[in-house]
């Protein structure tokens, strides 16, 4: 079994026809680690920040998870301070593995309630991609019609056209603060700035919880939705809808409900090729990645000496 993480990672390139066959940035470096992982059939570990600046940025430049989700979903939506932190970023490096920053993931501050809401709010995504993140997780999604104008919203109109999505909305200028965070010249940005695997040259990873019952019966929808790489179940927020406030000393992902619920968004994630996020620790880490999973909250130390990783 403890191989199987391989075929998995394969697998998830493959269907639907989301490959991550050789692509012109093979010859280059690539500035989102975790593709860079992903991609080498590695599962990939991060470490979380709510709201951080500057200071923080300098000092997270130099973690050891293999990327940072920066979390706005129930924190104050403060573009200076995200810019700040994307800085302190910078100042901080270069990572221990040579790249400029580790790769920063966003949690919105809102949902993917519908397909009005999310073209409304469609300026949020293009705030943060223009801060120079490199991608977003959508909270909730219940809607697969908001996950396709989140992708269309992170697109530009010149990217590669995609059957199933309408052209891209960012517009130019956005570039110019990103393209200093990433390191490369405006016109270098404006080509690696697509979603990746859709794109293989893209540095942009997008994902979506489906983390409710509305969610939960569109799974199988919202997770083939063209641009999106990962999704997770949010066992928390399920726990919400499906059993109500948590009681203190009791396993609800045990329950039969929670149990189906994470099974049916494991499978709509394998199904459509993309990667499946999960919690993880020391002592279950291993059966994780048997399982497939690619995306893990801890057991960094664990799961990297298990799929033979070599650190820095």
């Amino acid at each position: 079994m403890k191989k199987l993480f391989l075929t998995v990672a394969l697998a998830a390139a493959l269907v639907s026809g989301r490959s991550v066959a050789q692509s012109e940035s093979d010859a280059e470096p690539r500035i989102n680690r975790a593709i860079e992982l992903l991609m080498d059939g590695q599962p990939i570990y991060y470490t979380q920040i709510a709201g951080g600046g500057y200071d923080d940025g300098m000092r997270l430049s130099q973690t050891e998870a293999d990327y940072i989700t920066y979390e706005m979903e129930h924190g104050a939506f403060d573009m200076s301070r995200l810019r700040a932190f994307m800085q302190g970023l910078v100042d901080g490096g270069p990572t221990p593995t040579g790249h400029r920053t580790p790769p920063i993931i966003v949690t919105l501050p809102m949902v993917g309630l519908d397909e009005a809401s999310m073209r409304a709010n469609a300026w949020v995504v293009q705030q943060v991609l223009a801060a120079g993140v490199h991608g977003i997780l959508l909270c909730h999604a219940p809607d697969p019609e908001a996950a396709r104008v989140m992708i269309e919203a992170s697109r530009y109109p010149f990217a590669p056209e995609v059957a199933e999505l309408e052209r891209g909305l960012r517009g130019a200028g956005s570039q110019g603060f990103a393209a200093r965070i990433w390191g490369v010249s405006g016109t270098e940005y404006l080509r690696r700035a697509d979603p990746w695997p859709l794109n293989p040259d893209g540095e942009l990873f997008f994902g979506v919880k489906i983390e409710d019952s509305y969610a939960l019966e569109n799974a199988e929808q919202t997770t083939r939705v063209p641009g999106l790489a990962f999704a997770e179940w949010g066992p928390s927020d399920m726990q919400f809808w499906l059993l109500g406030i948590p009681e203190p000393g009791v396993n609800s992902q045990a329950h039969p409900a929670m149990a189906a619920a994470r099974e049916r968004v494991f499978q709509a994630s394998r199904d459509a090729g993309l990667y499946f996020l999960n919690s993880c620790n020391d002592t279950n880490v291993t059966e994780m990645i048997d399982e497939g999973v690619m995306i893990c909250t801890g057991g960094a130390r664990v799961g990297r000496e298990y799929t033979g990783r070599q650190m820095p």
